[in-house]
């Protein structure tokens, strides 16, 4: 039985209406019949104990979440403990460096599986075992759709990565691998090993990447325990925070408190403040307005930049500072973060969390103890460092993470005494992996192509998707176009080049301007998919898909050859110029 706090009264549990329900002995004897078969007993299952699901998201085929084959375990000991019944089931495989082409989709993939296993099944309460990137918005996703007693567990980042003496942090070292292999410095050996010392351990990203983003503010949020988000994987603690959570569920359900106890406006707007103390990922405003959605809760992209934008950058990790995971946790993780925005009043204090005390009991007396990972509030390392929502007519609405933008960046690129805060490019389009290998084939036959050394590189996907006779299909017109406009001399070395599209392009491009002897000094990187979160630069990740057939950029790289793209980091103005007019509107 769970206790509904609002009336006082007893509820009877979810469970038993599959497995007590004297008003349906029929179908309560085929469940019990069928859940008997691997040793369950009638006793346990007709006992009144709360049946609690683990949602296993650990596989072979997901090394970042594995380590929660090991910690189920101690779910299971604490749910046991609590007086509860524990069954494990998997959920959909998320691996964003192992999926092909791409986890884009895979997000809502898992949700909407989870979604029907929680509905559909006897299950009172589920432990959310969260981790590499999409795997806990999916998840939060679907317990606040169905809306049973949920709480997540983090698995952990790794440990940090060490290399020649230097800390080396997930994707972070690969971008600093790719000059040096570049120039000539490492060979191909060296780079693999380079990038391979950041992953020493079981666990997600030890950088501050979407993994560390999304689990720290599930724990601001109030969905999982205390101080849970940022314990290493294979650390003793997070064994003893994963019996800890599976006694917490047992509580939770006989409590019955749920996801919209929890999951309200304000919390939510906590969590975008933490995002900026944090430095977080860009890619948390697209996962947070959908875990609100389906929570019923109104949360908008210009809320980022209304309630986050002033926050000053707390934690010192990188890509923005120089520590990873294991420091971030030392130095008091989440809690300490916590700690210096309630004394500064910038979360609101009195909001429910999972254990059934409010986050200022929580996190009141919580402080740094390492102030060069976890900066108090009056010595940030920069006084506003949340996101900017860009507006133009390059795009409806995009977001750019400005806390990643570095001195010597902002020097090189954003540093015209006309326009300061502006990079103005060319705008080339690829449509599709073709006609982008065509052109990667001629750069390394020989052919120079023209003004690159300020350019914005985008590829577009659509063409494939139409057929030969629709007469937006016109590859042939396209490439004409770039003939005409791109095969004209070399490439100037040390220039920047935005690429858009982190995959393919980024590595077919570093490879061609490595192969040439040059070497790109920085990328800003645009992508419509999946932002890349530990580059230096100005990562923008657009909303809308402006380089499809018909979108701006593509009316303007096709219809207009010479046309320029123009991102102005400070003024929320992302768009298409003509000639020397910006024609963006604020």
């Amino acid at each position: 039985m769970s206790y509904d706090a609002k009336h006082g009264t007893k509820v009877k549990l979810r469970s038993q209406i599959w497995f007590d329900n004297p008003d349906d002995p029929d179908m309560t004897a085929l469940y019990i019949e069928r859940y008997m078969n691997w040793g369950i007993t009638r006793e346990e299952l007709q006992s009144g104990k709360p049946i609690i699901g683990i949602a296993q998201s650990g596989s072979d085929l997901s090394p970042c979440n594995r380590q929660h084959l090991v910690l189920a375990e101690r779910i299971r000991e604490g749910i046991r403990e609590a007086g509860g019944i524990a069954m494990e089931f998997p959920v959909h495989p998320i691996q964003e460096t192992g999926k092909r082409p791409t986890a884009m989709l895979d997000r809502n993939l898992a949700y909407l599986g989870l979604v029907e296993t929680l509905f559909g099944y006897p299950i009172d309460g589920v432990v959310l075992t969260t981790g590499c990137d999409k795997t806990t918005p999916s998840q939060l996703m679907a317990a606040a759709t169905v809306n049973i007693p949920a709480i997540a567990l983090s698995v952990g980042p790794m440990l940090n990565g060490w290399y020649k003496g230097k800390r080396t942090g997930s994707g972070t070292i690969k971008w600093e691998a790719k000059k040096l292999k570049s120039a000539g410095k490492i060979d191909w050996k060296e780079y693999v090993e380079m990038v391979a010392s950041s992953a020493p351990s079981p666990g997600f990203c030890n950088t501050m990447g979407t993994a560390t983003t999304m689990n720290s503010l599930t724990e601001i949020l109030g969905m999982s325990l205390p101080g849970s988000a940022a314990i290493p994987a294979p650390y003793r603690d997070r064994q003893q925070c994963a019996w800890q959570t599976g006694r917490q569920i047992v509580e939770m359900v006989q409590a019955d408190r749920k996801p919209s106890d929890i999951l309200c406006r304000e919390a939510f707007l906590n969590a975008i403040r933490m995002n900026s103390a944090l430095g977080g990922s860009t890619n948390a405003p697209i996962h947070l307005i959908a875990i609100a959605r389906h929570a019923g809760v109104d949360l908008t992209l210009e809320d980022w930049e209304t309630h986050g934008h002033g926050v000053p950058l707390l934690v010192n990790l990188q890509p923005a500072g120089e520590y990873l995971g294991e420091d971030f946790y030392r130095a008091g993780g989440v809690p300490a973060v916590a700690g210096e925005l309630l004394r500064h009043g910038l979360l609101t204090p009195l909001l429910m969390t999972a254990n059934g005390r409010t986050l200022q009991q929580n996190y009141a007396d919580s402080t740094t103890t390492d102030e060069a990972v976890i900066r108090r509030f009056e010595h940030p390392l920069l006084p506003s460092a949340g996101l900017t929502v860009l507006r133009g007519n390059l795009f409806d609405s995009a977001v750019m993470k400005t806390s990643v933008i570095s001195e010597s960046f902002r020097a090189r690129f954003l540093a015209d005494p006309a326009d300061p805060d502006a990079f103005e490019a060319r705008a080339v389009v690829f449509d599709g992996p073709e006609d982008y290998d065509l052109w990667l084939r001629a750069w390394e036959a020989g052919l120079r192509f023209a003004k690159l050394e300020e350019t914005l590189l985008a590829w577009r996907d659509q063409p494939r998707r139409l057929t030969r006779t629709d007469p937006r299909y016109a590859p042939e017109r396209f490439r004409a176009v770039k003939l005409e406009t791109l095969l004209r001399g070399p490439l100037s070395p040390g220039r920047p080049v935005i690429v858009w599209g982190a995959g393919p392009i980024g590595k077919g491009w570093a490879r061609a301007l490595g192969k040439a002897g040059r070497v790109v000094a920085a990328f800003v990187e645009v992508d419509r998919r999946k932002i890349g979160q530990t580059i230096h630069g100005a990562p923008v990740l657009p909303v809308e898909r402006a380089h499809d057939l018909g979108g701006a950029l593509h009316l303007a790289a096709v219809g207009q050859p010479g046309a320029r793209a123009r991102i102005r980091a400070e003024a929320a103005r992302l768009g298409i110029v003509d000639g020397r007019d910006l024609v963006a509107v604020a």
